[in-house]
């Protein structure tokens, strides 16, 4: 990976960057001085390694690291040998935790073999004080652990890492900064997410995201235009508009400033040289005929809507605190497929929520069938000690798993049924890379975001094509190009 001019002096040069982000330029000169004297002790370029787990928000997170990383003078790479090691967390489910515990245990004996290796940990499980005391009581090998709301102060703390022999621990329970226009190394050059808000409102009785991501904070809708403005100068064409539920977009924002996540979505529209424009997440309680309206009449935005269900039980979904009915769902997903013909929707499933019955996940599977998803993506319920749900009377296993597996396989046979309605058709493909199993193939996209594995070489990589599907293995395409 590398990091152009452009996208390194973007910030520098804008007149409207924030005094917070001349700031953080500032720590990143000086970091970079502390980068070349490692060098020389070296006599080589120090090597960094960025490892995500999570949502596309962390996926985001991470280009700003290692835009950092790059620019202070490490060369970015995938293993984890590295002289600066980071671990981008996630806290959504336990074993996400036990992941990272367990490579930080696999770091120990590398850096014993390197002591100037330095080992960073960021993210939302950092927001969870029970982390913190682990990793200060088993894992003294970390050298900075910091979490979701300071990550622009990035450059600031590995001065501070640096000039510092102790474990350094910067944690902010809340706020209501957002710094943005710092060095990004994206790891597509032709797609691009951009975060429009964070944090969440909503406080469903399973998920830790609202303790640690915070409330709702929304980006000012002319940052968000002219960053995408930017990026589609230098050559991006697709975007995703990040939040963790963006329907509720708007919130806090003052009132010459006023819109709605509708509004944005079509100013986005506008905006020369973005060809396709993605969104992740909606939240069903708040999905407004407005945004439907905006998708239909606009070939931009991608005929994709992610639509988290969570259980089709209304006396779960109440317990989840999730605002709507079996039958509200149900109305919403016939009134999007009646204005946008050809979307796919996808969603997530909780088995095993506390209290969840047999017959609720009965409930749940009549969902499945009569909505038809394109995907869904189906989890055991994980209890998050801080969550109300944690305190409530647990599913055993023996359970949940077989409930898991039998809602699974309807999952399946209506998501293949579904999907194979395309064969035969023409539909632009956003040619993505090389198939990674067979080198004569491409892989793109859909605007549905199914994959398309077709013949083609690497000129293509970044293009729009047509092609044409030839045949369904489920949930991808083989075609050719037309």
């Amino acid at each position: 990976m590398s990091l152009s001019n452009k996208d390194i002096l973007h910030a520098v040069l804008n007149n409207d960057a924030s005094e917070e982000t001349k700031l953080q330029f500032h720590y990143i000169e000086k970091a970079t001085g502390y980068v070349d004297e490692l060098k020389k002790e070296l006599g080589r370029t120090p090597t960094a390694c960025v490892v995500t787990f999570g949502c596309q928000m962390n996926a985001r997170d991470s280009e700003k690291l290692m835009g950092i990383l790059a620019k202070i003078g490490y060369e970015i790479v995938e293993s984890e040998d590295a002289d600066f090691v980071i671990y981008n967390t996630c806290t959504v489910r336990d074993n996400a935790d036990q992941r990272v515990f367990g490579r930080l245990g696999y770091l120990s004996g590398i850096k014993k073999k390197k002591p100037h290796m330095k080992i960073a940990l960021c993210g939302c499980m950092m927001q969870e004080e029970s982390s913190i005391e682990k990793i200060k009581k088993s894992y003294r090998h970390v050298d900075l652990i910091f979490g979701t709301h300071n990550i622009f102060k990035f450059a600031e703390l590995l001065c501070t890492v640096f000039e510092s022999d102790r474990m350094i621990i910067d944690i902010w329970k809340d706020t209501d900064k957002i710094v943005e226009d710092l060095p990004i190394i994206r790891k597509y050059p032709f797609k691009s997410g951009i975060n429009i808000m964070f944090g969440c409102n909503n406080f469903c009785t399973y998920c830790i995201v609202p303790y640690v991501r915070g409330r709702e904070r929304s980006r000012s809708p002319k940052d968000i235009i002219r960053e995408i403005e930017y990026l589609a100068s230098d050559g991006v064409k697709e975007i995703m508009l990040l939040g963790q539920n963006v329907n509720s977009y708007g919130k806090g924002l003052p009132e010459d400033e006023a819109m709605s996540f509708a509004e944005l979505l079509s100013e986005v529209c506008k905006v020369d040289g973005i060809k396709r424009v993605r969104f992740m997440t909606s939240h069903p309680k708040d999905l407004s005929d407005d945004l439907i309206k905006v998708i239909a009449e606009n070939e931009k935005v991608a005929r994709h809507i992610h639509l988290p269900l969570q259980s089709g039980s209304d006396e779960i979904l109440k317990k989840m605190n999730r605002h709507y009915t079996k039958e509200s769902y149900l109305k919403l997903v016939d009134k999007i497929k009646a204005q946008i013909p050809d979307v796919s929707i996808t969603t997530d499933i909780i088995v095993g929520f506390p209290g969840e019955t047999d017959s609720d996940v009965d409930e749940t599977i009549d969902v499945v069938k009569k909505a038809q998803f394109d995907n869904a993506f189906t989890f055991i319920y994980s209890k998050r000690t801080g969550t109300p749900a944690a305190s409530m009377e647990q599913v055993p296993e023996s359970v949940s798993k077989p409930n898991f597996d039998r809602l699974l396989k309807v999952v399946q046979e209506t998501a293949k049924e579904r999907a194979s309605r395309f064969t035969g058709r023409v539909e632009n493909v956003l040619v993505e890379e090389i198939n990674e199993h067979d080198p004569s193939l491409l892989t793109g996209r859909m605007s549905n975001n199914t994959l398309v594995h077709f013949p083609g070489d690497s000129s293509l990589i970044g293009e729009f094509v047509s092609v044409k599907l030839l045949e369904c293995h489920g949930f991808y395409y083989t075609g050719e190009k037309i």
